[in-house]
């Protein structure tokens, strides 16, 4: 019997070579208190006999290994837990840590260790079992050996290395070599094993999805290949469907640009001695072209532009320049331009387009046919798919500026189309949007449907809304026109700031407008640091008011600088000079926006909308009660504003309720 250190334990540990001498120290307790194993000798027990062992092999430290054996995971707020960067699976008891923060289970420790450094004694004792077992036998103890540790993949019909050590692999891994010599790496072998720090591939330049499984690497030189790239080592040529000329492989490791993405790289390279491109292996068989949900129109790839070509160079995603002298997407029409990585980086925000001849249903489908034309090539007349009577165009803005649009429900500040008939009223703008859009935004993948006559719920900016919208025919989502046209990607500009906005989607700061902070996706300036939310970058330039018989202005400085005259005509209330406001120069009044545009803005009295049928069978309005309050038919409380009222019946209703 024999004294240890104590690896992490209070008292000594004594090594125990006699079967009985454990039985007669133990407990009641036979399990391995880190890996919760039975404990046989040889093994450490503990010398004040507390219930504490330790497996001979766990006992001795690994040569050579920066792994830390550690009772608990050095995170203050892992609560002693923490993720196996092997297996993925969770850490509960005692981990081998690295201060790189890799984090290992303890046999998963010493497979990766065993096979990074070429020593596989501890797996001589395992043979290989025949013919292959099936984990469709019912088996339990099969059942929880899911995964194959080459692939990480679910096991089906696998080669089982022992069942005392849980090691599992597919046949195939089974017989992979153990060392590999590679054209791309001829300084050293290529030696199987585990990818535990999450290396990207040399050849392809990919990450696993998981980091788990085998690889070919060298770890004195940080080289990863994957199994699949290091036995595509024979495609010496590739053929490209969308480049005329095929691609060689590059073998020497050299720093590059790619000429098809613009990215950097400095793994194998493949080119074309014809064309003198260098690209990425992966960049290959990028489609020439695509539909993506960021442009409305189709986007076609190239590997050099001439720079006359673009107005404006600036990624339309992430708004930074685009080297024309590398690849990017395009769009003909427009002469808008994207990174390779931004509009690819989300496979749910494209489709490729397999024919260049191949007609999309979406470009096409406009919400309008044009009647008459003027000389300038205007569209004078029209037809709406949604009015059943003729609109004319028309700039005399002065004459509706108490009327706004029946899309958007906006004041008429700008060109505008109307129906000489009844009292519909549209922006231009809003007229040019199509049938179908597909946003960027949206997660699901069918377009969104243009529809009218709903009350809908905005999914961006929250309100409750009763004029046209986009919908979501798979999720049943709507998103208002306001907000449709605010996210539009595109330059944008802003009342009181003589630069563009760009709408960064990941950015997180203040507004400037509301002051509320930490908000995430903003409209930026590139050259000061000025921020809008998306819903303060909506807000109506003029509102109405019945405290006023004017109209506001939207207004984003204070130019009293008397305290005493910050506050609210509506309200009486204070109010904060630094924040954006409604004011009324002809009265000197001035008022919160939300006093201004109270709880449902968008919301227009008097039209007609339709309901689901299990709410109301007939059409509602939209009232406002003021005199005499009915109770709703839904929470029997007094409609004391807003409602929707059947005039075929006596329901009534909340607009929150229904």
């Amino acid at each position: 019997m024999e004294e240890s250190n104590n690896y992490g334990h209070q008292h000594p540990l004594l090594l125990i070579f006699n079967q009985d001498q454990l039985i007669h120290n133990q407990s009641a307790v036979t399990d391995y208190s880190r890996c919760a194993e039975k404990v046989s000798a040889p093994c450490f027990c503990c010398a004040e006999h507390c219930g504490f062992y330790l497996h001979k092999q766990h006992g001795w430290p690994i040569s050579n290994n920066p792994l830390l054996l550690m009772q608990k995971p050095p995170y203050s707020d892992s609560d002693g837990e923490c993720i196996c960067d092997f297996c993925d699976e969770r850490c509960e008891k005692f981990i081998y840590h690295c201060s790189c923060e890799l984090d290992f289970h303890l046999k998963c420790a010493l497979f990766t260790f065993n096979i990074a450094e070429n020593n596989l004694k501890e797996l001589d004792h395992v043979a290989l079992q025949h013919p292959l077992i099936s984990t469709e036998n019912g088996d339990e103890k099969l059942k929880d050996a899911a995964k194959c540790f080459g692939c990480w993949e679910p096991l089906a019909k696998y080669t089982h290395f022992s069942p005392d050590c849980g090691f599992n692999l597919h046949e195939k891994y089974a017989k992979l070599p153990f060392k590999l010599n590679h054209g791309c790496h001829r300084k050293h072998p290529l030696v199987l094993q585990f990818n535990s720090q999450r290396l990207s591939c040399k050849i392809c330049g990919e990450t696993s999805q998981n980091g788990s499984g085998f690889i070919y690497g060298c770890s004195p030189c940080n080289f990863v290949v994957h199994l699949e790239c290091a036995s595509q080592s024979s495609l010496q040529v590739i053929d490209s469907i969308n480049h005329e000329h095929p691609f060689t492989l590059f073998l020497r490791q050299v720093p590059f640009t790619c000429d098809a993405c613009g990215t950097e790289g400095n793994h194998v390279a493949y080119i074309c001695g014809t064309c003198n491109i260098i690209i990425h292996k992966n960049c290959i068989s990028l489609p020439g072209i695509i539909k993506s949900k960021w442009h409305d129109h189709r986007l076609l790839h190239t590997y050099f532009h001439h720079i006359e070509e673009f107005r404006v160079l600036d990624c339309l995603i992430c708004h930074d320049e685009v080297n024309t002298e590398h690849g990017s997407y395009y769009c003909s029409k427009c002469t808008v331009i994207f990174h390779v990585k931004c509009v690819m980086k989300d496979k749910d925000s494209y489709e490729i387009v397999e024919h260049e001849d191949e007609e999309s249903p979406d470009e096409s489908v406009s919400s309008i046919t044009v009647l008459e034309w003027s000389d300038a090539g205007e569209a004078t007349v029209i037809e709406h798919f949604k009015h059943s009577h003729h609109l004319m165009l028309s700039d005399r803005v002065g004459e509706y500026d108490n009327k706004c649009c029946d899309r958007c429900l906006l004041p008429i500040l700008a060109s505008f189309y109307y129906c000489t008939q009844c009292d519909f009223f549209l922006h231009k703008v809003c007229v040019e949007l199509p049938k179908v859009k597909h946003v960027w935004h949206h997660r699901c993948q069918p377009p969104l449907v243009l529809t009218s006559n709903k009350l809908f719920w905005c999914v961006k900016c929250h309100c409750w809304s009763s004029c046209f919208a986009y919908k979501c025919e798979e999720c049943k989502d709507y998103t208002c026109l306001r907000c449709i046209i605010a996210l539009t990607p595109g330059a944008r500009t802003c009342l009181g700031h003589k630069h563009p906005l760009l709408f960064y989607t990941e950015y997180r700061g203040q507004c400037a407008a509301c002051g509320d902070d930490d908000i995430k996706g903003l409209f930026r300036c590139k050259d000061c640091d000025f921020s809008l939310d998306h819903k303060c970058f909506s807000l109506p330039i003029m509102s109405q008011h019945k405290s006023d018989k004017h109209l506001f202005s939207l207004t984003n400085h204070d130019d009293n600088n008397y305290s005493e005259s910050h506050f609210c005509d509506v309200c009486e209330e204070n109010r904060d000079p630094s924040i954006w406001f409604y004011h009324c120069a002809t009265c000197d009044t001035s008022a919160h926006v939300n006093c201004v545009l109270g709880e449902h803005p968008f919301l227009k009295l008097g039209s007609i909308i339709q309901v689901r049928e299990d709410i109301h069978k007939h059409p509602v309005t939209v009232v406002k009660k003021i005199y005499y309050y009915p109770n709703c038919s839904y929470c029997c409380k007094p409609c004391l504003d807003l409602a929707l009222e059947c005039t075929g019946c006596n329901f009534i209703a909340h607009i929150e309720c229904p």
